[in-house]
C-alpha cells in the first residue's frame, strides 16, 4: 500500500506531505481525522522560526485555539528523526499532549528527537515528510515575525492553511 499524501494549500504555494502510518500509526490516523474534517482550513502558521521550523494546525486568524480531539500517545520512539523536511506533532511540555498542531522542520533539529523516557527528553513524533513544496515551507520560515497576543514568532502578515486535503 502506498503511503497517504496530504496537500496543504497556502497563500505562498502548495506543500505535499507523505505520511508514514507504518512508523506512527496513531499519529497518522489522528492527523487524517483532522484533514478529513477540514479542521486545518483557515488555521494560521502561528509560530515561525527561521532556520528551525514552521508550526500550524490549531489557531484561527484571531489567535484563538480551535477545539480539538483528545490528545494522542506520543510515538516519538519510532526511530524517525526531526530532519529538514520532516513533519512532526507539536505538543505541550507533557509528552502525550499532542492534538492537532504540527510543524515542518526547515533544518535538522536533533534536539527534538526522542532521547529518553522523561518529559524533557521524550521528543516530538515525526510522522511524515515534505515530498514537494519544501521551498514553500522555507519561504514561510523567512517571513518577518513579532509577538502578538502573548505568542512569540507570529508572522506579521498572517499566513494560513487555505485547505488541507488527501492527495490521490
Amino acid at each position: 500500500m502506498d503511503n497517504p499524501l496530504v496537500l496543504l494549500e497556502t497563500p505562498e504555494g502548495e506543500i505535499l506531505i507523505e505520511l508514514f502510518p507504518d512508523k506512527a500509526p496513531k499519529t497518522v490516523e489522528n492527523f487524517l481525522k483532522y484533514v478529513d474534517d477540514e479542521f486545518y482550513d483557515g488555521t494560521l502558521f502561528h509560530r515561525v522560526i527561521k532556520g528551525f521550523m514552521i508550526q500550524t494546525g490549531g489557531l484561527t486568524f484571531s489567535m484563538q485555539e480551535k477545539e480539538t480531539f483528545d490528545p494522542i500517545e506520543n510515538e516519538a520512539t519510532n526511530g524517525l528523526k526531526n530532519l529538514k523536511g520532516t513533519v512532526a506533532m507539536g505538543r505541550l511540555p507533557e509528552p502525550h499532549s499532542a492534538t492537532s498542531q504540527f510543524y515542518i522542520n526547515v533544518a535538522d533539529n536533533a534536539d527534538l528527537d526522542h532521547t529518553g523516557e522523561d518529559d524533557e527528553n521524550f521528543g516530538y513524533c515525526v510522522f511524515g515528510e515534505v515530498v514537494d513544496g519544501m521551498n514553500v515551507a522555507e519561504k514561510i520560515s523567512k517571513i518577518r515575525t513579532h509577538s502578538y497576543q502573548g505568542f512569540d514568532d507570529v508572522p506579521k502578515d498572517p499566513i494560513s492553511i487555505i485547505s488541507a486535503r488527501r492527495f490521490e
